[in-house]
């Protein structure tokens, strides 16, 4: 007997839909799965057969066939057990075939017959909405997760047994309901806020106008002057996610498996912070069997390399793809992926392997080619791509008990917003473009003309920092989000004065 059953296969953050095919026939013995397959997959008929046994049912003893179509999409993973389980159960006639129109399966199976969590379950709700399938069979604990999918009914299952029943209209379960939205408010979602912090004023500033434009962020100050405080605070001022982003988000983290039980649309901002001993695997994704890295993690949200000397020059250079492009392919032989990866990088250094260079009351031990080799471990491209860098000065003790509590995040995230809705104007006819941050070219000229006053100072400042063309690009663009904060249609003079002072740390003039 032929039937069919309905998944998908994860291809980046994307599910494709596979057809099942199982077939029974009368020559020959056991299961042959064919379709490109992985090891996983292939394991998945010891798992079956086991699970048949402890469920009250057995294989047939006559040859089966599975094949998964299409046959040259390569399928890794232990979610087609479900769907391979169910297919030879409809074969042998112990699942009515027709109960399989229009659903789609995954899950992983015990040798017991339970059916285990996978990863990607988001991804295929969608895919299954997507296809026209009416509903999804997805394990229990991923349920919350799919739900949040509308246009598709999903069942929660527990045990293989459970399915049959309820394939065959022996048992009711009743459809998932996706988790209630959380708090919204940024006092309900982090425990950070600025109002903790004292002094620190234009690095404050800096990161609202990081915040407003999308832009990158390097801090540079001794130990203890507070770069990571204000880093970890950024994400209190970033605008909420848009329900696209969330959604996009979300399936990112499903791939990754990192969404936890009854857990729905991610809903604030990611915030990744690797260690400075991350390889370049774990931060730009792939791996035998391929998965989002770090910067994809961080896609509409922040990426915070803290000591950022500390990392291989290797893995800093694999950002400066997704610095530009907003995305990350992965290709290698088996397999070409590609992931999101629109990230704001905020980055942290000492000034020296001292960390007391330009320190206001602490002397440097550090000779001066020994600075210049520390600087050195941050390429001049990697350097030109972070719009904004800042040095950050140790706040004296006096100066923390005399200094007032700071604006809270609120206030600061309102005017951010208000930002974020000009550029959304602006840029409502671009396709994934978003924020000034992400501006081409031609953007740049249509959007950020300058008058004579502003190009003749920007001109004088290219010279004496020896900036690059990139450089100028990215200090027009800062110029703009100091405009639009400002609520000024047009850039002016002032603005290009403040965008080029966050240029202060470019090499050629660090220290001098």
């Amino acid at each position: 007997m032929f039937v069919k059953a309905y998944t998908g296969a994860l291809a980046g953050i994307d599910a494709v839909p596979v057809a099942v095919e199982v077939n029974i026939t009368g020559g020959g013995l056991g299961l042959y799965l064919v379709g490109l397959p992985d090891s996983a997959v292939k394991e998945s008929e010891q798992r079956i057969r086991s699970a048949f046994e402890n469920t009250g049912e057995r294989m047939s003893g006559r040859k089966i066939v599975v094949n998964l179509a299409p046959a040259g999409l390569r399928k890794e993973g232990a979610a087609f057990d479900l769907p391979i389980a169910v297919g030879i159960l409809a074969a042998q006639e112990r699942i009515a075939a027709g109960a399989l129109e229009g659903t789609m399966l995954a899950g992983e199976l015990s040798l017991d017959g339970t059916v285990r969590s996978v990863r990607g379950v988001l991804p295929l709700a969608v895919c299954a909405r997507r296809e026209g399938m009416r509903r999804v069979l997805v394990p229990a604990d991923n349920a919350p997760e799919a739900a949040v999918v509308g246009g598709v009914e999903v069942i929660g299952v527990r045990t293989l047994r459970e399915v049959m029943e309820y394939l065959n209209g022996e048992r009711v379960l009743a459809p998932a309901a996706a988790p209630e939205p959380r708090e919204a408010s940024p006092r309900g979602r982090y425990a950070e806020d600025f109002a903790d912090v004292k002094g620190q004023a234009h690095v404050k500033r800096a990161l609202e106008i990081a915040a407003a434009g999308g832009h990158n962020v390097l801090m540079i100050g001794a130990p203890g002057s507070g770069k990571t405080m204000l880093a970890r605070r950024l994400p209190t001022i970033l605008p909420p996610l848009a329900p696209d982003e969330a959604l996009e988000t979300t399936k990112i983290h499903s791939v990754a498996g990192k969404l936890g039980a009854q857990c729905g649309l991610i809903a604030e901002r990611p915030f990744r912070a690797p260690h400075h001993l991350a390889s370049q695997v774990a931060l730009i994704g792939g791996g035998q069997t391929p998965q989002p890295g770090e910067v994809s993690l961080a896609h509409n949200g922040i990426l915070f390399l803290d000591e950022l000397p500390e990392f291989g020059r290797s893995v800093l250079e694999v950002l400066r793809q997704p610095l530009e492009e907003k995305k990350i392919v992965v290709s290698r032989a088996r397999y070409s992926v590609e992931y999101p990866a629109n990230f704001t990088l905020v980055a942290a250094m000492n000034p020296c392997p001292c960390g007391y260079y330009n320190h206001p009351a602490r002397e440097c031990t550090c000779s001066r080619s020994a600075v210049y080799r520390y600087m050195g471990r941050i390429s001049g491209p990697l350097l030109d791509r972070i719009d904004l860098q800042i040095e950050v000065t140790p706040v004296s003790p006096a100066e923390l008990k005399a200094a007032p509590a700071g604006e809270p995040s609120a206030a600061i995230r309102e005017r951010v917003v208000r930002a974020r809705a000009v550029q959304a104007a602006r840029f409502r006819d671009a396709e994934g473009v978003h924020t000034n941050a992400m501006m081409n070219a031609r953007m740049l000229r249509t959007h950020c003309p300058l008058d004579a006053e502003a190009a003749t100072l920007l001109e004088r400042a290219m010279e004496r920092l020896g900036l690059s063309a990139r450089a100028y690009d990215r200090i027009v663009k800062v110029a703009r989000t100091i405009a639009d904060l400002a609520g000024a249609e047009r850039i002016a003079a002032a603005h290009v004065a403040e965008a080029i002072n966050y240029r202060s740390l470019d090499r050629e003039s660090w220290g001098t």
